[in-house]
C-alpha cells in the first residue's frame, strides 16, 4: 500500500453508499421469436436522481422490506436468506408501486392477475394488502444477477444488487406515471444501439449490465447462468478522464488498477489519454514517461518509470529507445538530478537510451549516473546485446534518501532476478510504497512473449511464483509494467497469468497429441485458434517455449 504522504491527493472518505435494488424483468419476445427483452421505463426529468434515464424497475431497500411479517409472506429458496429475501423483496415492492407488475401467486400456484393488482393501492403498506388478498410474494422467482456499488467520487452513492425474474403471465406494466413513464419492452441490443444515437439516455451499470444481457438468447439461458445463486459479476467502477469526458471503468479494464492507485478514494481527476509529451504522475515519488514508439509488440509505448522527488534524487527504470526527445523529458521530469539508470533487460525497446541519458548528465556537468542490470545472456539477439556498468544482485537495495520539508525521506528499491521472458529481466519492488515494476514480465492487456532460446517458459512460471511471495511478504497491491496502465490487486493478477499460461500449456500439449508429426505453425493453428492468424507467428515464439518445458517434464528427462 503506497504511504499516505506519497498519494497525490489527500486522503477523504467516500460518501456511504445507501442500500437500494433492482430488478430486471426479462420476457421471450412473442410471436415465437427466440431473443430477449427486458423491461425498462423512463425516470421523471424532475427526479434528484439520473433524471429522464431509461432505467430497470427499483429503489431503495425500506424497513417494511425488512419486516418479519413481509418475510413471512415470502416464498423463498434455501439461498435467500436475511439480506438477500430483503433485497428481493424490496425489487418485488418497487417492481408493483413504479409498473404495477405484481410477483405475487396464490395458494394453489396461480400468478397474479389484473383483478389482484387493481384490489391493491400502489401507495398503501404493500405487505398488509398482499396478506389481505391472500397471496405469497415470488421472492424465489428472483434470482442475483449482478452487484453494483457507486463510484466513490460521487455525493450519493447507492449498493444495488441487480435481480432477475420472468415477467409472470398475464400481466401488464403500467408507470406509475411520477416516478416512471414509457414502460417499453427492448432487446438489449436495441437499447444500446438507440443510447449510441442518442436516442435513449442509460447511466453506466445500465448499460454495462445490457451489454453483458445481450450475450443470451432467452430468460432460460439467463435463468440459467445464474442458476448458482452467485452474482455474475460485482463491481464498484472507478471514472478517469479520457479524451477530455469523465469514463466509468469496471474491475476488469486496463485502467481500473491505475485509478485505483491515483486516485484511490475516487477523485476521478487522473487523465488516461496516452501520450509522449508530458510524464503522467503516479504518486509523488512516480512519474511515467510513454516513449513515442507504440506498436503490436510496444502496446501504447515503452513505458519509463522516475523514481524519487527533488530532495533525494531520481533513478530512471527502463529509458526506452534511442529517442532524444524521450530522453530530453525523462532528464527534465528528474530535475537533472538522476542518481542511477536501471534497465529491467536487454531488448531494445528498453536500454539503448541508457547511454545517451548518461551521456546528456555529463553534459550538464552532473555525475555520471552507473548504469545498471543484468548484462544480456549469450542466448540474447545481436539487438539485445547489453553490458552495464555495474551488474545488479538478487535481493539488491537501490536507497534514495535525502531530507525534505516532511523530514527524511527515504525510497528504497529492491532487485528481483526474474528469468523467463530475457534470461537477464529483472523487476523492482518499492518496498516503501508495495508498488513493482515488473518490466515486460506482467503487461497490461496482454501476456508477454517467451521467446527461446534466451526466453523460457520454465524460469518465467517460476519467477512469476517468486513475485507472488514477494507481493505476500510485502504487501504489494500494485504492479507498474513496461507497457501500458498500472495494475492493481497484484497476487490476483499474478494468479491469472499463471493459470491463463498453464491453461495455454493443456492446449499446446492437446496440440501435440492430436497431431504427434505436426509442425510449430500446425500446433498453433490449434492451440491459438481464439488468436486472430495474423498474431499466430508472434504466438508461434510463446508455443515453442511451452513445447520445450512440455518436453523438458516428460519422464526421464529431469
Amino acid at each position: 500500500m503506497p504511504r499516505d504522504s506519497q498519494l497525490l491527493h489527500p486522503r477523504r472518505t467516500p460518501a456511504t453508499p445507501l442500500n437500494a435494488a433492482t430488478v430486471l424483468l426479462l420476457r421471450d419476445a412473442p410471436h415465437g421469436a427466440s431473443t430477449l427483452e427486458v423491461l425498462m421505463t423512463r425516470r421523471s426529468a424532475k427526479a434528484s436522481f439520473v433524471p429522464g434515464a431509461y432505467v430497470f424497475p427499483g429503489g431503495g431497500i425500506e424497513a417494511q422490506d425488512a419486516a418479519p411479517e413481509a418475510h413471512a409472506l415470502a416464498d423463498r429458496r434455501p439461498a435467500q436468506t436475511g439480506e438477500r429475501l430483503t433485497e428481493a423483496l424490496a425489487a418485488l415492492r418497487e417492481s408493483f408501486e413504479e409498473l404495477g407488475i405484481l410477483l405475487a401467486r396464490h395458494a394453489d400456484g396461480r400468478w397474479a392477475d389484473a383483478a389482484d393488482i387493481a384490489a391493491l393501492d400502489r401507495h398503501a403498506p404493500f405487505a398488509a394488502q398482499v396478506a389481505a388478498r391472500g397471496l405469497r410474494l415470488a421472492a424465489d422467482a428472483m434470482y442475483p444477477l449482478a452487484h453494483w456499488t457507486a463510484d466513490r467520487n460521487l455525493p450519493k452513492r447507492f449498493a444495488v444488487p441487480f435481480l432477475v425474474a420472468r415477467m409472470p403471465p398475464g400481466q401488464e406494466p403500467v408507470a406509475d406515471e411520477a416516478e416512471q413513464f414509457e414502460p417499453v419492452w427492448v432487446r438489449p441490443a436495441d437499447a444500446l444501439a438507440r443510447h449510441e444515437a442518442g436516442q435513449f439516455f442509460m447511466i453506466f451499470p445500465t448499460i454495462r449490465t445490457l451489454q453483458r444481457l445481450a450475450q443470451y438468447d432467452s430468460v432460460q439461458a439467463v435463468l440459467d447462468a445464474v442458476a448458482q445463486e452467485q452474482p455474475l459479476w460485482s463491481t464498484c467502477p472507478r471514472s478517469g478522464f479520457l479524451a477530455g469526458k469523465l469514463q466509468h471503468y469496471m474491475e476488469h479494464e486496463p485502467p481500473y488498477g491505475e485509478l485505483a492507485l491515483v486516485c484511490p478514494d475516487g477523485h476521478g481527476q487522473h487523465p488516461l489519454d496516452w501520450q509522449c509529451e508530458r510524464p503522467v504522475p503516479l504518486l509523488k515519488n512516480v512519474q511515467r514517461l510513454t516513449a513515442a514508439n507504440p506498436g503490436v509488440m510496444t502496446g501504447p509505448g515503452t513505458n519509463s518509470y522516475v523514481v524519487g522527488e527533488a530532495a533525494t534524487g531520481h533513478i530512471v527504470i527502463d529509458p526506452g529507445p534511442a529517442d532524444t526527445e524521450h530522453i530530453e523529458r525523462l532528464w527534465r521530469a528528474a530535475g537533472g538530478d538522476i542518481r542511477a539508470i536501471v534497465c529491467t533487460h536487454s531488448h531494445p525497446d528498453h536500454f539503448p537510451g541508457a547511454a545517451p541519458l548518461q551521456a546528456m548528465a555529463v553534459a550538464h556537468g552532473r555525475p555520471a549516473p552507473p548504469i545498471l542490470g543484468l548484462p544480456s545472456a549469450p542466448t540474447a539477439r545481436a539487438a539485445s546485446h547489453f553490458v552495464p556498468d555495474r551488474a545488479l544482485d538478487d535481493g539488491e537495495l537501490l536507497v534514495l534518501s535525502g531530507r525534505g520539508l516532511e523530514g527524511q525521506l527515504t525510497h528504497t528499491l529492491q532487485v528481483v532476478h526474474t528469468p523467463g521472458h530475457a534470461a537477464n529481466h529483472l523487476c523492482l519492488l518499492l518496498r516503501e510504497d508495495g508498488l513493482l515494476f515488473s518490466g515486460d514480465h506482467i503487461l497490461n492487456g496482454s501476456t508477454t512473449i517467451i521467446d527461446p532460446p534466451d526466453g523460457n517458459m520454465a524460469d518465467y512460471l517460476d519467477s512469476l511464483a517468486r513475485l507472488d511471495a514477494l507481493c505476500a511478504e510485502h504487501g504489494v497491491e500494485f504492479i507498474a509494467p513496461a507497457h501500458g496502465y498500472v495494475l492493481c490487486d497484484a497476487r490476483a493478477v499474478i494468479a491469472q497469468l499463471q493459470a491463463h499460461r498453464l491453461a495455454r500449456e493443456a492446449r499446446v500439449l492437446a496440440a501435440m497429441q492430436a497431431e504427434p508429426q505436426g509442425t510449430l505453425a500446425d500446433w498453433t493453428r490449434r492451440a491459438y485458434d481464439d488468436v486472430p492468424p495474423r498474431m499466430w507467428p508472434l504466438a508461434q515464439r510463446s508455443l515453442l517455449a511451452h513445447v520445450e518445458r512440455i518436453r523438458m517434464l516428460e519422464p526421464g528427462n529431469d
